[in-house]
């Protein structure tokens, strides 16, 4: 795919990614997130005492990868760093942007709310390298 592409993707529909952080003895954590774009950065939200948190606290290599799980079949994955910020403004905008993604208008602020709460933290995922394919069964 490429990049328009791979964003359209990760764009469209309510799919949710997979986030793989690193752990502190180095093997890997993965998690299921919701997300939205912003430009090519992929943002989130995820508890600071997390599994997660504390992982990309401490060390912000990720990997996120999006698929399709019905015919053709595809995928994005990104491969980059992680930064973190707890700006409280900042935090509930972009978690209002994601709920609304995944919950609808009607529900966005409420699920902003909840997932700006204290405790939460705003991730932005820069990759560094992409690797898109679709149509695997073509």
């Amino acid at each position: 795919m490429e990049r328009s592409e791979w964003r359209a993707f990760l764009a469209a529909g309510t799919r949710t990614g997979k986030l793989s952080t690193v752990r502190e003895d180095g093997s890997p954590h993965v998690a299921p997130v919701w997300f939205v774009l912003d430009g090519d950065e992929v943002v989130l939200t995820t508890g600071r005492n997390t599994v997660k948190g504390n992982n990309l606290a401490r060390d912000g290599r990720v990997a996120f990868c999006v698929d399709e799980e019905r015919e053709p079949f595809a995928f994005v994955l990104l491969r980059g760093r992680a930064e973190c910020g707890e700006d409280a403004g900042q935090l509930r905008a972009w978690a209002t942007r994601i709920a609304a993604r995944y919950m609808g208008e009607e529900r966005a602020a409420e699920f902003g709310e909840r997932n700006a709460a204290p405790g939460e933290m705003l991730v932005r995922i820069r990759p560094e390298h992409v690797v898109a394919q679709g149509d695997l069964t073509d």
